[in-house]
């Protein structure tokens, strides 16, 4: 099973992703009130010229002259790609990208704004710490995004970054990077059209577009990419 992709990136959407100031703070409101104060906040950055888009980049692991290359396409809210992550991901990870068979390429989707602020702070400790906040992020997902509270799974979102080794100053700028957010946004986009992504997880094989499968499955296709 997977997350068949349902939201659209609007306007209103997109700038509701970026009131970081929502969840930060105490008090803040939410709902249909923060997505109205949010757009207006958009429309007056806009207007006096808001920063660009940041450049993103992938996050990999595995040799990348690797024979075999494999594109996830994930969430971090979704359950089914937490329970590929706790098995197939594993397996995958010892036999064939640790061993140099398989390079991976790990690309974020966001199905809420709750997952775009898991993408950034696990991205807050640059590519080092990246897969290690994502297997916490996966691991922990039941427990973080719990209640569907903004604030509280703003803090739960922080307390992962401190158990990684990052201090409240150094989570809040990355929280608060809009730049950040508005490039994170822009890169799924043009991932999701390029490689036609409407469910997560999807795993792209040497080009070739798969739905979430069991190990065994996966197996069978890499060893016989492999043998080509």
């Amino acid at each position: 099973m997977r997350m068949t992709m349902k939201t659209t990136w609007s306007a209103a959407l997109f700038a509701a992703a970026l009131a970081f100031c929502g969840p930060l703070l105490p008090g803040a409101e939410s709902g249909s009130a923060l997505a109205q104060d949010a757009v207006a906040s958009t429309e007056d950055n806009t207007a006096a010229g808001e920063p660009e888009a940041a450049q993103i980049a992938d996050m990999s692991l595995g040799a990348e002259d690797a024979p075999v290359t494999i594109i996830e396409y994930a969430s971090f809210t979704c359950p089914h790609c937490a329970a590929f992550h706790a098995d197939q991901f594993q397996k995958l990870k010892e036999g064939y990208i640790d061993t140099g068979k398989v390079h991976f390429i790990y690309r974020e989707v966001y199905f809420d704004r709750f997952g775009l602020w898991a993408s950034m702070v696990a991205r807050c400790g640059g590519e080092m710490r990246f897969f290690g906040i994502a297997s916490m992020l996966y691991e922990q997902q039941q427990d973080w995004i719990a209640g569907g509270d903004p604030a509280a799974i703003a803090d739960n979102l922080r307390r992962i970054g401190r158990t990684a080794g990052m201090d409240d100053e150094t989570l809040d700028a990355c929280l608060t990077d809009e730049a950040m957010a508005k490039g994170l946004v822009s890169w799924f986009e043009e991932n999701k059209t390029t490689d036609g992504i409407d469910s997560t997880p999807t795993l792209i094989i040497d080009g070739q577009k798969y739905s979430n499968m069991a190990w065994e499955d996966l197996k069978d296709l890499i060893d016989t990419a492999l043998s080509d």
